[in-house]
């Protein structure tokens, strides 16, 4: 492993960060950067996609005085590479990786924050490593099910009809319950490459729409010219994503609840944030966890699906403040969801 400390040009209002890469016995380089207090609160942030990168924006929710933040690129994603591989991209090798990182930046125990899929990684880590985590805030939940998949390729064109259609024959599907699979078969290795630029595009247009659909106003979106190097960031995000979905990410609903309530009867706190607009994960997420691990801390505001929605991102803000940082006095509890 080799940590490079960046520091910022003088114009920017980032923090420095401390790179670092986690080279694995397959082959895989998995790109982590750790930001804040040296004595700080450490604190994963376990990105979404699955296949999108970690966003430095999130740093923003962090009082990085007395935190100590490890943002992390799963395999093949970000700056980790080989870029948008599959091979030995799995739940379980995804969760080998965030132990091996925590033991190599010699924290005994760490706090996580996952952000949709990366929720569903931060409930399936807590609940097979629970030793290693003091707590879990979980923004969007997602529960890898196959409801939610086809919710998704299916159901939300109605929120996009335009965008789907235009994903629905770049994908050169026959049957709407095919989608899913075939923007998948569309994306592996050996395809020809215009097709998988015009399907990663076509994707990416549709996802941009639905996650607008979410908003009391819809803005215009700008068009933007696509460059070869952008398709080929977002044929890999894809490929990931397609990959993982394919296989449930090797949870399915069930077995990632019954994680959940693992991680809780160890004695690890968990906490949700939800928006009630949610486009992607269904705010019935909210209810199923709640369900399922009574102990949980659950609350859904009047947001969308992105962290960056103003409302879901003060609160979760507060959450990881009032989970993490005895100090902080919270001006009202969560509340359950019935």
């Amino acid at each position: 492993m080799t940590i490079r400390r960046r520091e910022p040009a003088a114009r920017q209002a980032s923090p420095s960060l401390e790179t670092g890469t986690l080279r694995t016995r397959d082959s895989h380089r998995v790109w982590f950067a750790v930001a804040g207090a040296a004595d700080g609160v450490p604190i994963a942030v376990l990105h979404g996609g699955p296949g999108s990168g970690s966003q430095p924006g999130s740093l923003r929710l962090f009082d990085l005085n007395r935190f100590r933040v490890v943002l992390i690129d799963q395999r093949g994603t970000g700056a980790s590479t080989p870029h948008g591989s599959v091979r030995h991209n799995r739940t379980d090798y995804l969760i080998d990786d965030l132990e091996a990182i925590r033991e190599r930046l010699g924290f005994e125990r760490w706090g996580l924050l996952g952000g949709s899929w990366g929720a569903a990684l931060a409930l399936a880590y807590a609940g097979q490593r629970p030793q290693s985590v003091t707590g879990v805030v979980l923004r969007g939940l997602f529960l890898t099910s196959a409801r939610e998949v086809r919710a998704l390729f299916v159901t939300s064109r109605r929120r996009a009809p335009r965008a789907w259609s235009r994903l629905w024959t770049a994908a050169g599907c026959e049957r709407p319950v095919d989608l899913a699979a075939r923007c998948g078969a569309g994306l592996q290795y050996g395809a020809n490459g215009t097709r998988q630029r015009a399907l990663a595009l076509a994707w990416r247009g549709y996802e941009n729409e639905v996650l607008a659909s979410a908003a009391t106003r819809r803005a215009m979106q700008p068009r933007t010219r696509h460059s070869l190097r952008l398709a080929r960031k977002l044929i890999g995000k894809y490929r990931i994503q397609s990959h993982y979905l394919a296989h449930r990410c090797w949870l399915g609903e069930t077995r990632l609840l019954s994680l959940a309530r693992h991680a809780a009867s160890a004695g690890v706190p968990l906490a949700a944030v939800h928006g009630s607009r949610d486009p992607v994960c269904p705010a019935t997420n909210l209810r199923r966890l709640a369900r399922a691990v009574p102990a949980a801390q659950v609350e859904c505001v009047n947001a969308g699906h992105l962290g960056s929605d103003p409302a879901l991102h003060e609160r979760v803000a507060q959450t990881l403040a009032a989970m993490f940082i005895p100090t902080v006095q919270e001006g009202r509890s969560l509340r359950h969801v019935a």
